[in-house]
């Protein structure tokens, strides 16, 4: 299945030192993923998308549907581009065919959205979905994902909270991006659960540039849903050769990761986002964190399964160290058998989220 990585600062950085050269980057998660839990799909190769925003809040985006580690034009990109707001995205299809329509991040105006999951039986609630659409939306649609469909669905949200999502003078805000991602969850979560009981994993990211939302939720109230971590400090930094980690000074929040995965090896650079919550990322680099209290919601003390998602190759943990890769399947300073452990999915998120919130 799919992941993704959002990155806001307050000064710019150069895409590569967030794509490309990290060890454990998005990019070399697409084909060798050291968390993913379900082997039989191990490959991110439909197709990638990367999308950034210049100096004048323009939305620019490149996609292909060759593989991320292979595409010579975003190695030389990633070079010689700057920003300082990146959506990041790589593609495992589950939905629609091999084509950049059907590539993430989408984009319509300002904003930016892309999914990590699917949902189930999509086919049975996808002519409910579209029917619901003001025609501008409907039409939109260029693609054959459900993901795209979803954006539409937060495009049509808007404009009938009052907000005009085509213009570029719309004034948008973390509270505004919040509360239609919420009610484009709703809205997939009652006509999903009128024709299965299969849960469907939504992890949406969208943004206008400024703010930020990102969701961690499933359909269910005991299944954990598709894996997301976000890491904040002062300064992110390459300190060997393709090993980076995140340097915290102060409090201060000067630089934020949002990402389906961890890219760094440091255990303490990352906090698990616990399962049915939000993520706000406010103009100002303020991240927030906020239940999404329905009937799938557990209080945020339940203990979950995360065998669906491990299913769907979905979950993922801090990845383990270069030293811990030097001796898997080997032997140990004692003389013992080593096999390599994937860590488990983190619990510190959900141990701090009543703080987080309160």
């Amino acid at each position: 299945m799919c992941r993704f990585m959002i990155f806001k600062g307050r000064e710019s950085m150069v895409l590569s030192d967030l794509l490309t050269k990290p060890a454990h980057s998005i990019i070399n998660q697409s084909f060798d993923s050291r968390l993913r839990l379900d082997m039989r799909n191990p490959i991110n190769g439909d197709g990638f998308g990367v999308g950034y925003y210049t100096e004048h809040n323009e939305p620019c985006i490149f996609k292909a549907i060759t593989p991320a580690w292979n595409n010579v034009n975003l190695n030389n990109l990633s070079q010689c581009t700057e920003s300082e707001l990146v959506f990041a995205h790589v593609r495992a299809s589950t939905q629609g065919v091999l084509s950049e329509t059907n590539c993430h991040p989408f984009s319509y105006g300002k904003l930016m959205f892309m999914h990590n999951g699917g949902i189930s039986c999509f086919h049975l609630i996808k002519k409910k979905l579209i029917n619901h659409l003001d025609d501008k939306y409907f039409l939109y649609i260029q693609g054959s994902t459900d993901s795209e469909c979803c954006f539409a669905l937060f495009l049509d949200t808007l404009d009938k909270m009052g907000f005009d999502p085509s213009s570029r003078d719309t004034k948008f805000s973390h509270t505004i991006l919040k509360k239609a991602i919420l009610k484009t969850i709703e809205l997939i979560k009652n006509w999903q659960t009128e024709v299965t009981s299969e849960p469907s994993l939504l992890n949406f990211a969208a943004t206008d540039g400024e703010s930020i939302v990102v969701s961690r939720y499933i359909t269910s109230k005991t299944d954990e849903a598709a894996s997301l971590h976000f890491s904040t400090g002062s300064k992110f930094f390459e300190y060997q050769p393709g090993l980076f980690k995140m340097e915290r000074l102060n409090r201060s929040q000067d630089v934020i990761f949002v990402s389906s995965e961890p890219l760094t090896f440091e255990r303490g650079d990352w906090l698990c986002v616990p399962t049915n919550t939000l993520i706000t990322i406010t103009n100002k680099n303020t991240v927030l964190m906020h239940p999404i209290e329905d009937e799938f919601y557990d209080g945020g003390v339940g203990e979950r399964s995360s065998g669906f998602a491990m299913s769907k190759g979905l979950m993922g943990g801090v990845p383990p160290s270069e030293e811990d890769h030097t001796q898997e399947n080997g032997i140990n300073g004692n003389g013992n058998t080593i096999m390599q452990q994937v860590p488990p999915l983190e619990r510190e998120g959900r141990a701090n989220f009543k703080a987080a919130v309160h």
